[in-house]
């Protein structure tokens, strides 16, 4: 079984814009470079800088619950910490998020945003190398498995739903074709090469509600869970996958089990 990965994605700030990459070097061990590595904890989260600890999900912004979220094209550069946000076009936020005034900018975009009093205002969570992936709280090994989307099983979704949905509300690493819709569900317990790189895939991926959203548009406008669960009987899209052997990897690589 072999197939092609199409696409590679990841988001540096937990919720906001997934940002495509070129190349991608995997490490043993490692997550996928600068994924969820920053976010915006809610204020009674109970983010510890100093002793960072596996969090749910909804102790920060995201879709789950935030939706509107989706409204902002953001791109974030990892290293520098600057942060874009647009909204329909248009520039709306460009800070710097290594100074604390570029912090405090942003803080108070998002308080303004979503209507938050001072109390509540979000905080901006960084402790690398903890991740904020919403499988953290399974175990650390999991803070550092990569998401991997099969497009064939997002088609057959799009088929029973009567109409395109787009990949990138499953916000996966490595989006790749070929497969069987589906197929990768059945690997759990095998390995995968992926260019120069070996992974082990170690869980389906369950899938919440955050999917419901539209990246494009921000509605919650596909009852995803409903649809998995009538035409296919599980939950999940997608799987996790963990690194064994290092290696570079990019779209146009063949993924062969």
């Amino acid at each position: 079984m072999h197939g092609t990965v199409e696409m590679l994605h990841h988001h540096p700030i937990k919720g906001l814009s997934a940002q495509p990459l070129d190349t991608v070097a995997l490490r043993a061990g490692e997550g996928f470079p600068f994924d969820r590595v920053f976010g915006f904890a809610r204020h009674d989260s109970g983010f510890d800088p100093e002793h960072p600890q596996p969090l749910p999900k909804d102790r920060f912004f995201v879709l789950l619950r935030d939706e509107k979220l989706a409204r902002l094209k953001t791109r974030f550069d990892p290293e520098s910490r600057t942060l874009e946000i647009r909204v329909d076009g248009r520039t709306v936020l460009d800070e710097d998020l290594s100074r604390p005034a570029g912090i405090e900018a942003t803080l108070t975009f998002l308080s303004d945003m979503f209507d938050l009093p001072a109390e509540k205002r979000p905080v901006f969570a960084h402790a690398a190398p903890h991740r904020f992936t919403d499988v953290s709280v399974t175990s650390t090994a999991m803070m550092n498995a990569i998401s991997l989307i099969n497009l064939a099983s997002v088609r057959a979704l799009g088929e029973k739903s009567g109409r395109d949905v787009d990949p990138l509300r499953f916000r996966g690493n490595v989006y790749f074709d070929g497969f069987a819709p589906f197929a990768e569900l059945d690997l759990v317990g095998r390995e995968v090469s992926i260019g120069e790189a070996r992974l082990r895939i170690v869980k389906r991926t369950r899938r919440c509600a955050a999917t419901e959203v539209n990246p494009v548009t921000a509605e919650r406008d596909l009852r995803v869970l409903h649809l998995l669960k009538e035409h296919f009987g599980h939950l999940d899209m997608g799987v996790y996958a963990e690194v064994l052997t290092p290696g570079h990897i990019a779209p146009g690589d063949t993924i062969r089990v």
